[in-house]
């Protein structure tokens, strides 16, 4: 047995700095520490643990599906360059379209950080890769849910992005702006005058943490992909491959190559767990046994089996690490280092076990209204993280038909899902406030999220350019709430005592962050699933909270909420055409409800070109079952195809019978 170790005090755990109205303030967190656990559990915690339910979603009125939909809205707020035609946040317009010229590079797009308008790679590249595994992991639910288009579009803005930003084998641009000169100002990203300095890691200047995540991010990105665009999941992979390579080669800090980032996202465990965590995506990825070996060969090493750890984020990734590589001995395959991928699920199971209260005294600490709590600074963002993977390791205990062993108890795969799912509850709105810490979702939400472009009326609705001092004289200080609502943005969220203020100067209770939004998508997912949550919102129609969405049934009894069909959409051929690229477009419709169908109305949302294989209705963008195919069969499915260029069309069930 390997011994137990815990982040050393010495190290300086992760700082977000913000520069408020009056000066800057700069925060030093301790790192992950031991902590004893809570002389007296909580009601609503012991009961979850002994697997009684309290009151169910439904009882409590939440709905997951609507979480999982807002919860992307946010990374379309985030986006930088030039938005698409088929934006959905319409307060905000193109920014920061010469990133990356005063140095010679394109490096326009990519997502803004949070509150502010950095480019940060570290954590964008943490985002991404969540947001993939996200899919992987809950594709099906995600399919259901409606979400998988905008899912895989998020992941898109990413990954292209780091396309650009990976131009040479070697060489990485790894951040646009600087947090210092960015945050002097309060402005909207549509009219920013900072500085946008662009910065970059190579072989004299290594960033192994940096270059090590966004290797992940390609290579879980590239599994997404793998069954809608091939081609595209080939380059990513081609970059992936790449950029851990030149991790591992030329080893080095990246906050000693990049100075400016020390402030806000410095890198307090080392490169060593990126390293880990890039080889295991690059195995998931690919199959190949030289990245499981490197897993093995380097467990010790780079601490994959000796740190025990209770936290997952941007910047520690050990028990992500930890969880992914259980997977790989409940799937097969890595039979050859069963020995070492058994450290690693011990270590995975410690994490777990914290989060559950059930480790014998080295536990996480919760709120007195149940939450997990582990930083003061958007202590959420942590939240999600930790949620995201009990619901995934409930999956893989569910596959191996086995059960969570805690130093003190055994907890099932419902359980460990029921505990996920309270940690979601309570930032939905079960908590001793009654206030859902996701933007924009019920009743009661905050109003004063410290975000510049939400703060400030739209460039639409307020075309005057805002200048950095006006900023903070006349919205950031001011009293009402945020003209723009920035659906689905995960807030820093309470303190220790459940206390919560909803102002924009407390910044680390109300600033969101992509990196903690990332794992809601798969955690939302995943609750959606459950056959508790049905009927929160029909199965297979866009949910209200969708911009634009509409609510339309055809037909004799039409059956919404029940799984009618399942698409399988994939790209066939590409071309292009006056310097355009078009996509020959094939959509497979499967009959899953076990029933026949004798009537199927379709909505086909983002069709711009010629569509074949289904009939149109007078209806705009609904389409049925084509004359030739009266009847179809349980199991049985059919094809059509559509052209076109641009992102894919968006398929959604209306009605069956």
């Amino acid at each position: 047995m390997h011994p137990t170790f815990f982040l050393p005090s010495s190290l300086l755990y992760n700082t977000r700095t913000k520069t408020g109205f009056c000066n800057i303030c700069v925060r030093l967190c301790s790192p992950p520490k031991r902590t004893m656990a809570r002389p007296i559990m909580s009601f609503a915690l012991a009961a979850l643990l002994l697997g009684c339910s309290l009151s169910s979603a439904a009882a409590d009125g939440f709905s997951y599906r609507e979480a999982l939909t807002k919860s992307l809205l946010f990374f379309e707020a985030q986006r930088s360059g030039k938005l698409p035609a088929d934006q959905r946040v319409k307060w905000r317009g193109d920014s920061a379209l010469k990133d990356g010229y005063g140095q010679g590079v394109d490096l326009v797009g990519g997502y803004y950080d949070a509150g502010d308008h950095v480019k940060f790679g570290l954590p964008m590249a943490y985002a991404v890769t969540m947001l993939s595994w996200s899919v992987i992991e809950f594709e099906k639910e995600i399919v259901d849910a409606g979400q998988l288009e905008f899912a895989l579009d998020a992941i898109r803005w990413g990954t292209d992005y780091f396309v650009k930003a990976h131009r040479q084998p070697d060489l990485l641009w790894v951040q646009v702006g600087d947090g210092d000169s960015d945050h002097i100002c309060w402005e909207r990203a549509e009219d920013m005058t900072t500085p946008r300095t662009a910065y970059k890691v190579d072989c004299e200047h290594p960033g192994s943490e940096v270059a090590a995540e966004t290797a992940a991010a390609m290579a879980a990105a590239s599994i997404a992909f793998r069954p809608y665009d091939s081609k595209y999941s080939d380059l990513l992979l081609l970059h992936a491959r790449q950029l851990f390579s030149f991790a591992d080669t030329y080893r080095g800090r990246y906050d000693d190559s990049v100075h400016s980032v020390r402030k806000y996202y410095p890198s307090s465990t080392g490169y060593s767990d990126e390293l880990l965590w890039a080889a295991a995506w690059l195995f998931e990825a690919t199959d190949d046994k030289f990245y499981l070996n490197y897993v093995a060969q380097n467990a010790v090493v780079l601490g994959g089996t000796g740190w025990a750890v209770t936290e997952f984020s941007w910047d520690n990734k050990y028990a992500g690490l930890q969880v992914l590589l259980a997977k790989v001995l409940v799937r097969g395959g890595g039979e050859t280092c069963n020995a070492t991928l058994n450290q690693y699920k011990a270590k995975a199971e410690f994490f777990l076990c914290a989060c559950l209260q059930k480790n014998n005294g080295d536990n996480v600490e919760m709120t007195p209204g149940g939450l997990l709590y582990f930083h003061d600074w958007q202590n959420l963002q942590y939240v999600s993280s930790a949620a995201f993977l009990l619901a995934v390791y409930s999956n893989y205990l569910r596959m191996a038909n086995a059960n969570l062993v805690c130093p003190d108890g055994q907890i099932t795969p419902d359980m460990l899902l029921k505990f996920a799912e309270s940690q979601a509850d309570y930032i939905l709105g079960k908590n001793p406030k009654s206030i859902s810490y996701l933007v924009g979702y019920g009743w009661n939400y905050p109003t004063h999220v410290h975000h510049r472009g939400a703060s400030v009326p739209s460039i639409f609705e307020l075309p005057s350019a805002v200048g950095c001092i006006d900023g903070f004289d006349y919205w950031y200080v001011n009293k009402d709430g945020n003209p723009n609502v920035i659906e689905g943005a995960l807030v820093g969220g309470p303190d220790l005592k459940d206390e919560f203020h909803d102002d924009r100067c407390k910044y680390e209770q109300t600033e969101p962050s992509i990196a903690g939004n990332a794992p809601l998508v798969g955690l939302f997912a995943a609750l959606d699933g459950l056959e508790g949550d049905k009927g929160h919102s029909p199965k297979y129609s866009t949910p209200d909270s969708s911009p634009g969405s509409e609510h339309k049934s055809a037909g004799p009894n039409p059956k919404p909420n029940e799984a009618a069909v399942e698409f399988v959409h994939t790209i066939t051929n590409t071309w292009k055409y006056q310097g355009e690229d078009y996509y020959r477009h094939q959509v497979a419709v499967k009959n899953t409800c076990g029933e026949r169908i004798t009537y199927l109305k379709l909505k086909i949302e983002n069709l711009a070109g010629p569509l074949w294989g289904l009939s149109q209705t007078q209806e705009k963008k609904m389409y049925e079952l084509p004359p030739w195919l009266q009847v179809l069969e349980p199991g049985a499915g059919f094809v059509f195809v559509y052209i076109q260029g641009g992102p894919q069309a968006a398929v959604s069930v209306v009605a069956f019978h």
